[in-house]
């Protein structure tokens, strides 16, 4: 009889480990389902908060990243679509403004509704913003190329074999090659000697060589980052390729 006992109880308790372990597979099954969602979600509530805080710096006349102190200077590129954002946010206004109005009558509607519109044109408006304090930087150890509160891309001085000025008004998907043109256009070109990794907004890793963006004032951005990469072929990092000839 104790023997049955014994054999019950270990067969209840083989059960149970079983069952304990199926649970825990299923739980790192879920997981690993999820976990490309719940980086998606960060991602996008970054961003935001990104976009919150551009407003904030916006208000406040600053610029993300800039330190004369330490040599470090923006080099903005919004400019080129400051009318379309300003106008879109308008757009959004006036949207707003209207269904407001028509949906008065049904407030359980109008609220909601209300509230994802305010919510949008502080978004519109927070893009422009993020823009315009988040300039791409040149220090003396780094650039920095960016677009608005998604794209910051940091690049080593000592890996930058040639910079210029390339106004491109069409940009084709490559392998290796990065597109951040402003209003359908490019300025400024750089060419790596080894990829660098960028990560899309999406979360997707990139090796990136070549780099197309845009300048407001390419001229003073080429002209800074020509004399950061000479100073530290100065230093020692060997030496830069010939540089693009400037475009007219």
């Amino acid at each position: 009889m104790r023997n049955s006992h014994a054999r019950t109880n270990s067969t209840v308790e083989t059960g149970a480990g079983t069952g304990a372990g199926a649970g825990a597979r299923t739980r790192a099954a879920a997981l690993t389902h999820l976990k490309p969602a719940l980086l998606l979600i960060r991602r996008l509530v970054g961003h935001e908060l990104r976009l919150l805080w551009s407003l904030l710096l916006w208000a406040r006349r600053r610029r993300d990243g800039v330190d004369a102190g330490r040599g470090v200077r923006g080099f903005g590129y919004a400019r080129a679509q400051a009318a379309l954002m300003y106008g879109f946010a308008f757009v959004c206004v006036v949207e707003t403004v209207a269904f407001a109005v028509l949906l008065r009558p049904w407030p359980a509607v109008e609220r909601p509704l209300l509230f994802i519109d305010v919510y949008s044109v502080i978004m519109v408006i927070g893009m422009q913003g993020a823009s315009v304090t988040r300039p791409h930087l040149v220090g003396p150890e780094e650039v920095r190329i960016r677009r608005g509160a998604h794209v910051d891309l940091r690049v080593p001085l000592d890996l930058v074999a040639r910079v210029g000025r390339e106004l491109r008004m069409s940009h084709e998907k490559a392998e290796g090659v990065l597109s951040l043109d402003i209003g359908g256009q490019s300025t400024v070109t750089l060419e790596l000697r080894e990829p660098v990794r960028h990560m899309t907004f999406f979360g997707r890793v990139r090796e990136v060589a070549v780099i197309h963006c845009h300048a407001d004032e390419p001229d003073a951005f080429v002209r800074e980052l020509r004399a950061a990469l000479d100073a530290r072929e100065g230093a020692g990092t060997g030496d830069l390729d010939p540089p693009f000839s400037p475009a007219a």
